[in-house]
């Protein structure tokens, strides 16, 4: 499964490890996935999504449905 946000597209970004003597190592910095399930009103079903916590605030303030929208204009979706 991949670790990309169904909405918003973040996805894991690359860098260094630094000890204390500034030897780097390479790494990985994961987004804040959750999986959660939404209800669609106009459609009558419920979606399930791996949404970031970024995206999870966007959603409680603006509304699945006008998230979704707003995607589909973009052409996102």
């Amino acid at each position: 499964m991949s670790r990309v946000c169904d909405l918003t597209g973040k996805k894991a970004m690359s860098g260094n490890n630094v000890s204390h003597s500034k030897r780097r190592t390479k790494r990985r910095f994961y987004p804040n996935l959750q999986t959660k399930k939404f209800y669609l009103p106009e459609q009558d079903e419920w979606i399930t999504l791996k949404v970031s916590t970024s995206a999870l605030k966007t959603i409680n303030k603006k509304g699945i449905s006008a998230c979704l929208n707003s995607l589909l204009k973009n052409g996102k979706i």
